[in-house]
């Protein structure tokens, strides 16, 4: 029994979140009255009132809709681990005895009776789940879509298209299969990309070696779909060197002339990144629509899993491939005029920054580039504590803010006041949010980054407003 069939009712615990709320996008448009609750407002929230769904911001438990306690047993409850676990709303329910579903859980039922493509990897998830999900909307494929950003091109989260082809006997979902607590290993894909294996999330996996092992185990997943008779397999990124001993479909795409698909001739022109890509005897030119080298990698993982596991050709793939853009806060150009660019990332690990900063250099040379960087999380600071001060130094001017803690309490001795310290450079500041705008105002910086993953989006929103 599908869900829609099941339930009359959600109420979803951290509805605001940007995986939360395509759940709750996806229940509301399959017939179920969806309800919630958050901390604070924000413009997920206002976004979802807007659709019609009822949000609280009181963790009270009287603030749960009546009509929910009097038909529990009708009632899909949602929660996501970033609610704490003595939120009021949350005892109660467990307190109830109703079953509460992760985030997770719920997206494992969802898929189960469908075709399963997964997004996994340390960096690029959100942008390459949002590329397959263009793709297929751009050439009229019916499907679903759960991503971990809102799309630019679509202003959601949640994508679907029902009024197409379908290419098989079952549904069609895309979706981000996240690393962070083990969540990917409650998905059983047909097909998966894994784009990046670089160690995060420490304060869970302890361990690079804990690390690796998890997307082996999720690899391993796909492989138990293998005999199904549906295409199944992995592309995976060419760098990721954890998997050469697998005995099922694999594919790996990247610079590497071994590989089933060869990205080449990758290069600027005329403001616009343009790449090859090379399969078999067959090599096809596309313009991407979303700056960055990373992110010609994420077009050519979603285009390789779009020819390899759906049987498309390469060349339909060339005009969604240009008119992708992006993902908001991913490589996300807030202003631009000839003396000044404002550019909005969410990147918050060494390798994103690294990437991020790289790709500005080749799409502005010359350009003085100041950087704002709000850590995130006390223990990704320390652990990659030495990453962050090798790639912000290549900045012309560094800005650093607090740490955005999340779940987190502090940590002795893991501050942005001392990582700045270690950072070898002459123009390096920490400031608040009101500092880095007036800052802004003051200096007009030539090339200003908005880069992490907590609250400084809030900058990001308030400089946008300005300049629009």
């Amino acid at each position: 029994m599908t869900i829609e069939n099941k339930y009359r009712y959600a109420y979803l615990l951290g509805i605001g979140g940007i995986g939360m709320s395509a759940i709750a996008r996806y229940l509301d448009k399959n017939g179920i009255k969806v309800f919630g609750y958050d901390k604070t407002s924000t413009q997920i929230t206002d976004s979802l009132e807007n659709e019609g769904i009822k949000i609280n911001f009181n963790d009270e438990s009287s603030a749960i809709p009546r009509i929910l306690i009097h038909n529990h047993s009708d009632v899909l409850w949602i929660y996501t681990p970033a609610i704490p676990q003595n939120s009021n709303q949350k005892v109660f329910i467990l307190e109830s005895g109703y079953k509460l579903l992760k985030r997770s859980e719920v997206l494992e039922i969802i898929t189960q009776e469908s075709i399963c493509l997964a997004v996994s990897g340390t960096h690029g998830k959100t942008t390459t789940s949002t590329y397959l999900a263009h793709i297929l909307k751009s050439i009229n494929i019916n499907f679903s879509a759960f991503l971990g950003g809102i799309s630019s091109n679509y202003n959601s989260n949640y994508i679907e298209n029902n009024t197409g082809q379908d290419l098989f006997d079952k549904p069609l979902v895309v979706l981000e299969a996240d690393e962070f607590d083990r969540s990917f290993h409650k998905l059983d894909p047909q097909a998966a990309i894994i784009t990046s294996v670089d160690a995060d999330h420490l304060d869970v996996y302890h361990s690079a070696e804990e690390f690796s092992k998890a997307f082996q185990v999720f690899a391993s997943k796909v492989n138990n779909n293998s005999k199904n008779a549906v295409p199944s397999g992995l592309i995976i990124h060419d760098k990721v060197e954890i998997f050469n001993e697998l005995n099922f479909n694999t594919w790996y795409y990247g610079e590497n002339n071994k590989s089933s698909f060869v990205i080449n001739n990758l290069h600027v022109d005329n403001h616009k990144f343009h790449f090859t890509i090379s399969n078999e005897n067959n090599q096809v030119h596309f313009t991407n629509g979303l700056p960055g080298i990373h992110n010609a990698f994420n077009a050519a993982a979603a285009i390789s899993l779009c020819h390899k596991i759906l049987k498309l050709p390469l060349e339909s793939l060339v005009n969604a491939i240009s008119t992708f853009q992006g993902v908001k806060r991913r490589f996300e150009i807030l202003h631009e005029t000839k003396d000044r660019v404002i550019i909005d990332d969410y990147a918050h690990h060494p390798s994103e920054i690294k990437s991020f900063i790289e790709s500005v250099r080749i799409l502005y040379p010359g350009r003085k580039i100041t950087g704002v960087f709000q850590p995130h999380l006390f223990t990704r600071t320390r652990d990659f504590e030495d990453g962050f001060i090798k790639e912000l130094a290549k900045l012309d001017t560094v800005i650093l803010m607090d740490i955005y803690p999340a779940r987190e309490l502090p940590i002795k001795n893991i501050s942005s006041q001392k990582m700045l310290f270690k950072i070898n450079h002459h123009d390096k500041h920490l400031m608040s949010q009101e500092e880095v705008l007036k800052y802004e105002e003051e200096n007009k910086p030539e090339i200003l980054l908005i880069m992490g993953a907590g609250n400084i989006d809030k900058i990001s929103t308030k400089l946008k407003l300005k300049y629009e």
